[in-house]
């Protein structure tokens, strides 16, 4: 009876993501909402949504039963994918899912398991996404399709990328380049390519550029995430506690450079320097919950929130331009006060067997290859 309702959870949620998803799919192609806009979406747009939907879910669903199976294969127990679905009805831009999970229902004592565990996902999951990225690529529309979406930019034909550029009150969303992207449109692309803020308009381009942003994710080399099974397996559990909070230290370093600059504490406006510090002091407090559980020495703890946050005030007062992307902050709590930064201990150490490092470094690999330090930026004309 359990299991039936656990079943039906899990179908219920997946039924759900597709909808999310779906929906989603449909606000970035047309850049329109379902509820909050003068003319507002239908059923045509929703279901041109699966065009987004289908192959971002689906790429996710190869990770996720990449998992799966590699567990049932260790013999370990392990629950079919959760699904987390997220949509806010158009009144801010999403993704249609926060992603998908199994729950594993027994200790893990084996470094070997851990490593076939979390690397198969990753490893499946990018291989799927190298198919929709090509297909994405490989058939691209012609100009028409922008124009069909955008008819005000038929009337500047190929020139149509400088009104994007110019035209007042304009907003987008601009995707970074990871190397692996950057082969595909530089390589691989058959047709016109779209001027880079409208990518997201391109349903099957986006959803594979998502799916190498989260492949990323999951194989950053840190804690209780794919690349940190992998890397923990690779090296074992002495080295990885030594080098998992140095890599997590330098990742919520990058994310919060530029939050504050040392050159704005220079104003004179002593209204606007309380508005300041309030929020620098709020600042200080984000990070030292980022790095709260590095040590267990309280001490250890704040002094390395604040030496990360003095580090980055004297970079700025130097190069005042310099910035790092402020979106890694919340994946910075979240590994440092919910994921972890540590591997759990294993107590069959055997060592890797030489396929598997070799496998466990491409997946490093592909984690460089598929990483952008900046993967959004907000294009707001003025």
């Amino acid at each position: 009876m359990k299991q039936n309702r656990t079943l039906l959870i899990q179908l219920t949620l997946f039924i759900v993501t597709i909808i999310t998803t779906t929906l989603t799919g449909a606000e970035w192609i047309f850049g329109n909402s379902f509820f909050f806009s003068s003319k507002p979406m239908g059923w045509e747009e929703f279901l041109t949504g699966f065009q987004y939907s289908i192959p971002f879910l689906g790429v996710l669903t190869v990770h996720e039963f990449g998992h799966y199976f590699v567990a049932k294969k260790h013999k370990t127990e392990v629950t079919l994918p959760y699904y987390i679905p997220l949509w806010l009805g158009g009144l801010s831009s999403t993704f249609g899912t926060m992603g998908a999970f199994i729950r594993i229902k027994e200790r893990i004592s084996s470094r070997v398991k851990y490593f076939d565990i979390g690397i198969s996902g990753p490893l499946a999951g990018f291989v799927a996404a190298l198919v929709v990225l090509w297909y994405g690529f490989t058939h691209l529309p012609s100009l028409d399709y922008v124009f069909e979406l955008f008819p005000v930019l038929k009337q500047f034909g190929m020139e149509y990328g400088h009104f994007l550029e110019t035209s007042p009150d304009y907003f987008s969303v601009k995707l970074g380049n990871s190397l692996l992207f950057s082969f595909f449109e530089n390589y691989v692309a058959v047709g016109d390519l779209p001027h880079p803020y409208l990518y997201t308009n391109y349903p099957i381009i986006f959803a594979g550029y998502l799916s190498l942003f989260f492949t990323a994710l999951n194989l950053f080399p840190i804690g209780q995430l794919d690349g940190g099974h992998i890397l923990y397996g690779l090296i074992g559990d002495k080295a990885f506690n030594i080098v998992s909070p140095v890599l997590f230290t330098g990742f919520v370093f990058y994310a919060g450079l530029g939050t504050f600059n040392a050159h704005e504490f220079q104003t004179v406006d002593s209204e606007a320097f309380l508005d300041l510090l309030w929020k620098f002091v709020l600042y200080i407090v984000f990070n030292y919950l980022c790095f709260s559980r590095i040590s267990e020495k309280l001490v250890t703890n704040w002094l390395i929130t604040l030496s990360v946050i003095a580090i980055q005030l004297i970079i700025t007062y130097f190069y005042p331009t310099v910035e790092g992307y402020s979106g890694f902050l919340a994946f910075g709590l979240m590994i440092g006060r919910f994921l972890g930064i540590y591997h759990p201990p294993t107590y069959d150490n055997q060592p890797l067997t030489p396929g598997r490092k070799i496998l466990g470094w491409i997946a490093l690999l592909i984690f460089i290859l598929c990483f952008t330090p900046k993967p959004f930026t907000i294009i707001q004309n003025v």
